[in-house]
């Protein structure tokens, strides 16, 4: 216990304990000496009165003179401390006594000289009475007669005296208290001195612990002071220079810190700037890109519905390919800045991923085989539900899947599933060349391709696994990738599994198409190109339209106009003081029944936002005619079962 006591605990110890040993011995040798005192002093007094008693005694005891012998004992038992005195003859007969008298009492010459009595509080004396020596003038000593004269003759009696131990006993008890008070005061004082001496000696040591604690906190600028000398103004001046050193140190490492802030912040505000650089640079490419390339598709599918001949069938098909691969790096530029924007949404539902695999499976399984590879399937139980997104499912899949065939060649791909506990597995593994472990997290970064230095078109363009890594934080799910050179990769997708619903509605895929003949539809488009495209399209469907370039020229066709369109589909960015979204709430600020379509090639991160807090269907360009007319035909279909259901 004494190890957890502090510095003053320990000098007020070290301070009290001898003093108070000191004390405690001098005080019982003292009381110890003084107690043998009385107790000697009480029996000289005790046998003294009783030689005086049988001096006194000695003519009348002779004599037989009892009255005298009363007188005697009377006068003695009005002493001090004098309880009793009783007389006796040479045969042990009671002459006199005077206070508290002994009947019992046995001959004196039995007793000893002073003897305590175990019963009561006193102690006794006795004493005999002899005869006097006579003396005569040539000083030669005459004995009487045979019973008296020398101490060796017979005793003529005896004299008992009883004292009172009582006084003895209280002085013995004030003695005690001296002691036992002088203890105490030398106690306290002792306690006093060793206050002032700990508070001496403890007092630098605290005020110098207390300036280490707040150094300790942050309060460099604290020194410590101290009036004593020796060691302890050492132990202060050691501290102060700890203090110093501190602060020095504490200043240096705070100015790298401000200037490598100041460079950290530089440098990012120059990634930012870079990075708002490119989301511009790729919104305005993918833009005045996707601007042609809408018209084109339009034109395509439009040309498409002509009645040509073999050889310009075959040009129209070759036209579709290239459209198509030109369509896909647009769509990957569009889903990095979707993603990159945070406004996609996934729609987490119970789906059972077998036909989603078994699609990827089928679209794959051409370019596979072109390219000398064996693609496999082994979808797993038919009853394992996912909880997921399925249009991100099936895109981060299928880029997996397409990321392995194009980097294998004359080998095998595999599309598994298979539980593990509550999750669903979903992996895609080939026996390609693998990657080193130090580029397996590069790869998922946009335009990385480790085996195409050359950016041969058939490899892809890096950006498939820089979609599936977004996707994947996205839906929150888990990527694991396994790879080796030499020994293939294998990237891993889990799954949370889920009950399968009752009844799973038919997806828009498998819906048919119903006629657009008659619809009315305003288009508002400031590309002369690309509106040129869309009439041609949506006249070949039977659609009315009202053609427009801004906002202004349709509210003035429309002001004139006998009845009001169905469906609006307008472009994004549009000349004039509206754009394409305040052209759109506008018009449902006019008709709540109003249908619009908002068509764009601004893959902006704000554009995108804008649009999606709007609530107003996105289409991206190049549009797919097929995609305009299945979202047509969604919107008129359930606003159609809507009237019905009324």
């Amino acid at each position: 216990m004494i190890t957890n006591w502090g510095v003053r605990a320990r000098v007020m110890l070290a301070a009290v304990l001898p003093m108070l040993v000191l004390a405690v011995i001098m005080t019982t040798v003292f009381t110890a000496l003084r107690l043998a005192d009385l107790n000697d002093t009480l029996g000289a007094r005790g046998r003294a009165l009783a030689r005086q008693i049988a001096a006194t005694s000695e003519l009348a005891t002779f004599a037989g003179d009892r009255g005298a012998l009363r007188q005697i004992a009377s006068a003695a038992t009005g002493m001090d401390d004098v309880l009793a005195v009783r007389i006796f003859d040479r045969n042990g007969t009671l002459l006199a006594a005077s206070g508290e008298t002994d009947t019992a009492a046995i001959l004196p010459t039995l007793l000893p000289s002073a003897s305590q009595l175990p019963d009561r509080a006193l102690l006794r004396f006795a004493e005999p009475i002899r005869p006097p020596a006579i003396e005569i003038e040539d000083g030669l000593p005459l004995v009487a007669s045979a019973a008296a004269g020398t101490d060796g003759a017979p005793q003529q009696g005896a004299v008992m005296v009883d004292l009172s131990l009582k006084p003895l006993h209280k002085r013995r008890l004030q003695l005690l208290l001296t002691g036992a008070g002088s203890m105490l005061i030398v106690l306290l004082g002792s306690v006093l001195l060793a206050a002032r001496m700990s508070r001496g000696v403890s007092g630098p040591i605290r005020a110098v612990a207390d300036v280490v604690l707040r150094i300790g906190h942050g309060q460099l600028h604290e020194r410590a002071t101290s009036r004593a000398g020796g060691s302890l103004q050492r132990l202060a001046q050691g501290v102060n220079e700890m203090a110093e050193r501190l602060e020095h140190a504490h200043q240096h490492l705070r100015t790298q810190i401000e200037e490598a802030t100041a460079e950290l912040r530089a440098r990012t505000a120059e990634a930012e700037h870079a990075n708002v650089a490119k989301s511009r640079f790729l919104a305005a490419a993918s833009h005045d890109l996707r601007q042609p390339m809408h018209a084109l598709g339009l034109f395509i599918s439009e040309l498409s519905q002509q009645a040509l001949d073999a050889r310009s069938r075959q040009l129209v098909e070759r036209i579709t390919t290239s459209a198509s691969a030109m369509d896909q790096l647009l769509d990957s530029l569009l889903d990095i800045s979707r993603l990159d924007a945070g406004v996609l949404t996934p729609e987490l539902h119970t789906f059972d991923p077998a036909p989603i695999l078994a699609r990827i499976h089928a679209e794959q399984a051409a370019t596979a085989t072109a390219h000398g590879i064996r693609l496999r399937l082994r979808p797993g139980r038919s009853h394992n539900h996912v909880y997921s997104d399925p249009m991100l499912f099936e895109r981060i899949v299928g880029n997996l899947v397409g990321n392995a065939v194009r980097h294998t060649r004359d080998a095998t791909v595999l599309i598994a599933c298979r539980r593990r506990g509550d999750m669903l597995r979903v992996e895609v593994r080939d026996s390609g060349p693998g990657i080193a472990r130090e580029s397996q997290q590069t790869i998922f970064q946009e335009f990385i391709q480790l085996g195409n230095p050359e950016r041969a078109r058939d490899k892809g363009l890096g950006l498939g696994l820089a979609i599936v890594r977004r996707l994947v934080d996205l839906l929150d799910h888990r990527l694991e990738l396994h790879s080796a050179p030499g020994r293939g990769s294998v990237f891993a997708l889990e799954l949370p599994l889920s009950i399968a619903p009752a009844d799973t509605p038919p997806s828009d895929e498998a819906r048919l198409l119903g006629s657009l003949a008659g619809i009315r539809v305003a288009v508002v488009e400031d590309d002369p190109l690309v509106r040129d495209a869309m009439l041609g399209l949506l006249a070949s469907w039977g659609c009315e339209l009202t053609v427009a370039n801004n906002a202004e020229r349709l509210f003035a066709q429309l002001a004139d106009a006998a009845t009001q369109p169905e469906v609006l589909i307008t472009d994004l960015r549009l000349g004039g003081t509206l754009d394409g979204i305040e052209l759109a709430l506008d018009m449902r600020a006019r008709s709540s029944a109003l249908h619009v379509v908002l068509i764009s090639g601004d893959t902006a991160p704000e554009a995108l936002a804008r649009a999606r807090a709007a609530g107003l269907p996105l289409l991206h360009k190049p549009l797919r005619p097929a995609k305009l007319r299945a979202l047509l035909h969604r919107m008129l279909g359930a606003a159609r079962a809507s009237g019905l259901q009324q």
